[in-house]
């Protein structure tokens, strides 16, 4: 398999909107620099500041696996942005073609 593909949409809680991006943005250079990762942007609704989807493309699923597992993950992720989130949701994609 390849082209593993992460859409996580996170919620801050009210008044943790800054401090979320103020991890993500530490988060997001390191991750690009993952061997396993082929793109890995942040956007930000426009409307509302607390809500941030994260579009990952990873070379398959096991380099999504290892930015999990990676220290800035535990560390700024699980460790600092994760607890201040209201809601988290990730939808899971995996190439589709259609048949020849």
């Amino acid at each position: 398999m390849s082209d593993y593909v992460v859409i996580a949409r996170w919620r801050a809680r009210a008044g943790e909107q800054e401090a979320v991006a103020r991890a993500l943005g530490e988060i997001v250079p390191l991750a690009r620099a993952e061997p396993g990762m082929v793109a890995y942007q942040v956007h930000r609704d426009p409307e509302d500041p607390c809500v941030f989807t994260i579009y990952e493309r990873y070379r398959d699923a096991a380099g999504y696996e290892a930015h999990l597992e990676s220290e800035h993950m535990r560390r700024l992720g699980f460790g600092d942005a994760v607890p201040r989130l209201e809601d988290r949701t990730r939808e899971f994609l995996e190439p589709w073609e259609p048949p020849a």
